[in-house]
């Protein structure tokens, strides 16, 4: 399939969370018929419902979660579609359904499910007890998402469809840096833990027989309302966000390119596409006019107002904090921590049409056609 084609997917309107409004007539949805889906709040469709949320983003069951597509909340952190959701309408098939909707009935899940889980952590729950690191939102992690697709697999058996499946893995590890932020816990052990267990659990995807991954590296998160908040004003990069944050995750980017690289020499018949969330974020944030924001750093449902209108005690959702401003699509931040549904529009067309995954989008659906011939 080539770009252009799945641009015009990209933009053609879905109606509702149920599969009648999508064609399964083309050549991508005929090459794959599931997707798996991993990650954090960034690819959760569902499984969240705590009553405190990631951070202090516990509303998101709450208006004006979901108001732009949705026109409810469906427990995903945004106003409306995240980056998964493009990708599933772009390869014809429904919805992802979240891994404890289908828990009990895995038949169900016809298309893939959706694992993420929203405030999860690519280092196991144990690290931070064991080191005094309070989290008292989401104690699974990365590991318990796997452990849910092993559960999955062996009760869905055949059915499962691992040949016919695109493993789609979100960003993992912003919550990891969050979390050991104020602790004394040293900044380089949580990133060699942090990336060792994605290596960890990629290994087990292809030792289990994935052989279509589309891995996420870390999106700008100085770029963040939450990071420009709390961060000195004289740290900041070319852009005007947080230099030290930004650098953290391209650094943690690099470490995880090297583990991708390893990979693919281990497995040669697996293709494993690396998804640059931080070289997509940074083309958009240098030229947001181009793809329609005029707001930048400023989040669209919050409150306190200023440049960043960002407060982490009053955040989106919660009392008195319902609203949101008119014009979403004109904003690169929903909630503060969060990105509105056209940014995630905007950098699911940067994954699949402008090269920022490598081996292109493109290269992944043909390399599953010619399989299947």
């Amino acid at each position: 399939m080539t770009s252009l084609v799945l641009l015009l997917l990209l933009l053609l309107p879905t109606t509702s969370l149920s599969s009648s409004s999508h064609s399964p007539s083309t050549s991508a949805a005929r090459r794959f018929s599931k997707i798996y889906a991993f990650g954090d709040s960034y690819t959760d469709t569902g499984n969240t419902h705590s009553a405190d949320g990631p951070y202090s983003f516990g509303y998101v069951s709450s208006p004006p979660y979901g108001t732009t597509f949705f026109h409810r909340s469906t427990n995903r952190y945004s106003d409306g579609r995240l980056v998964v959701d493009f990708l599933t309408t772009a390869l014809s098939l429904p919805f992802l359904p979240p891994y404890l909707a289908v828990a009990r009935n895995p038949s169900g899940a016809l298309h893939g499910v959706n694992f993420a889980v929203a405030g999860s952590t690519a280092i196991e729950h144990e690290f931070y007890v064991q080191n005094n690191i309070t989290i008292d939102v989401t104690p699974q992690s990365l590991m318990t998402q796997l452990g849910w697709f092993q559960k999955h697999v062996e009760a869905a058996g055949r059915a499962a469809g691992m040949d016919e499946a695109l493993f789609w893995v979100g960003e993992i590890g912003a919550n990891d840096y969050a979390y050991s932020s104020l602790s004394s816990v040293s900044p380089s052990i949580v990133q060699d833990l942090a990336v060792r267990n994605v290596f960890s659990f990629l290994e087990a995807l292809l030792n289990k027989g994935a052989k279509y991954i589309v891995v996420q590296g870390l999106p700008l998160t100085g770029c963040l309302p939450l990071s420009m908040t709390v961060a000195p004003q004289d740290d900041r990069d070319d852009i005007g966000c947080v230099a030290s944050v930004n650098k953290q995750s391209s650094t943690h980017n690099t470490l995880l390119l090297n583990k991708l690289n390893e990979l693919r020499r281990r497995y040669p018949k697996a293709v494993i596409s690396y998804a640059d969330y931080h070289g997509a974020h940074h083309a958009i944030m240098k030229n947001p006019a181009a793809h329609g924001f005029t707001e930048t750093f400023k989040t669209c449902c919050g409150s306190g107002g200023g440049a960043y209108n960002f407060d982490l005690f009053a955040t989106c959702g919660s009392p008195g904090v319902n609203k949101a401003c008119s014009d979403p699509a004109k904003f690169v931040n929903w909630d503060g921590v969060h990105l509105t549904e056209a940014m995630y529009k905007a950098v699911a067309n940067m994954f699949f049409n402008r090269g920022y995954c490598r081996p292109g989008f493109d290269v992944l659906l043909s390399s599953k056609g010619d399989a299947a011939k």
